[in-house]
């Protein structure tokens, strides 16, 4: 007998394996609304971003590459 349920698997579990062996096949990289502090300005950032952006009204650095998911750094607001 099986440990686990293998039709209702947790959602932790299915996060965990790769995108196309899960139930139902997702991706794992989004896109997501950064707003710069300094100007207020809403940019559309790439999770996966393989360069640093910058915003365009105040060229302030929004986020850096780092090797997989890019880091986003101190000065901005991520909207949900």
């Amino acid at each position: 007998m099986l440990k686990y349920n293998l039709m209702h698997p947790s959602p932790s579990e299915e996060r965990r394996r790769h995108k196309k062996k899960r139930l139902v096949q997702s991706p794992n990289s989004y896109f997501m609304d950064v707003k710069c502090i300094g100007c207020y300005r809403i940019t559309t950032i790439f999770s996966h971003a393989h360069t640093v952006v910058a915003c365009p009204g105040c060229t302030t650095i929004l986020c850096t590459p780092g090797g997989g998911k890019c880091k986003l750094t101190a000065r901005h607001e991520q909207k949900p």
